[in-house]
């Protein structure tokens, strides 16, 4: 970000919100489709997110990965899939479940998912769903599905997708709610639990257990001289000078797992060198590199074509696939190397040396 200081500044706290945010988000969304392979994933977490961030948290959440949000002002406003179902309370209010399952139908013949388990699953919810399933057949409409949001999901999916196939009813999904994220969702699918709709809420719009994503943003340049940082703790010394980002590709077109941080007008990096570590460097001359910075706006106007959410989240999904297996595992993942080019190392530790005297 280049401008007048005052500029730069009054931007500084509004760009860190928006990206610290909303990455911290699609990147706990795109953890959870990575083991939910192609069940589908809806954002349920407006009502415990902190305050307006649940807002944000929807666009973020279908960048990462997600099919639709629950948050029906997101949706609107970003052109995204609404989707949600019935409330515990919707049928609370009724005399009993199957006259609260009959309303519901009844208003949504096309659209309709029951929320089995506000009494009891077995002996009365998935009864009373499989009677108007029945139901509505016979008025020429098919239920869409069943949720459970309490319980043990795995057993409860399993004898509620039996009792659903023995009823002729192969076609109703089975969603599922209730305290979801990444680990559990893989215990379910390790268990081969029937469940077909997965709505993750607290973990996802929460980002636990990161509570934040610390990114930073520092003055790299002032009046046309570099500017560096210093600190006791060498990982807080900031990089001067105007950069570049470039990533290295190898020989089978996916990511070899190492960026390089250079200054801004450099177009080839032979090595590139850890930021804290003296000696230890690793050369990337014979890697195709692309860079990673491009410019978005100039002179106050947007010099791009800003791509839509749904373009976004291909784009996310596209480059994942090219991020090798080993640095996605969830146990011992590889680490993906971060370094600085010669020029830029030459110069951090010039300035070092100088502010140090």
């Amino acid at each position: 970000m280049e401008g007048k200081l005052i500029e730069a500044q009054i931007i500084e706290t509004l760009l860190l919100n928006i990206l610290n945010f909303q990455t911290l988000i699609a990147t706990k969304a795109s953890r959870i489709r990575f083991v939910a392979g192609d069940g589908t994933l809806i954002d349920f977490g407006l009502r415990r997110a902190q305050g307006l961030g649940g807002y944000h948290a929807g666009r973020a959440a279908v960048i990462g990965g997600f099919d639709a949000t629950s948050n029906a002002r997101a949706a609107r406003d970003y052109h995204l899939r609404p989707s949600g179902t019935m409330a515990h309370s919707y049928i609370q209010c009724h005399e009993d479940e199957l006259a609260a399952f009959r309303s519901f139908a009844a208003t949504r013949p096309d659209d309709c998912v029951l929320l089995v388990d506000t009494y009891n699953t077995l002996e009365s919810g998935m009864p009373n769903a499989i009677t108007v399933a029945r139901e509505m057949e016979k008025n020429g409409h098919r239920l869409k599905g069943i949720r459970l949001d309490s319980g043990d999901l795995a057993y409860l999916a399993k004898r509620s997708r039996a009792m659903l196939d023995e009823a002729g009813l192969q076609y109703v999904r089975i969603a599922a709610s209730n305290q979801l994220d990444e680990y559990v969702i893989r215990s379910l699918k390790a268990q081969e639990a029937p469940i077909d709709v997965f709505g993750v809420g607290t973990s996802l719009v929460t980002g636990r257990p990161d509570a934040a994503l610390d990114g930073v943003y520092k003055l790299a340049q002032a009046d046309g001289r570099p500017v560096i940082k210093l600190s006791e703790n060498v990982s807080k010394i900031t990089l001067p000078e105007k950069k570049q980002v470039w990533r290295a590709i190898d020989d089978r077109g996916m990511f070899l797992g190492a960026d390089a941080v250079g200054l801004d007008d450099e177009t080839d990096i032979p090595v590139m060198h850890h930021p804290f570590v003296p000696h230890q460097s690793f050369a990337i001359d014979r890697y195709e590199t692309e860079p990673l910075l491009r410019m978005v706006m100039n002179g106050g106007r947007i010099v791009y074509d800003p791509p839509s959410i749904t373009e976004t989240a291909r784009y996310c999904r596209e480059r994942l696939e090219m991020l090798p297996a080993e640095y996605k595992r969830f146990d011992n993942p590889h680490i993906y190397k971060v370094g600085i080019s010669s020029r830029l190392k030459e110069l951090r530790d010039r300035l070092i040396a100088q502010h140090k005297k």
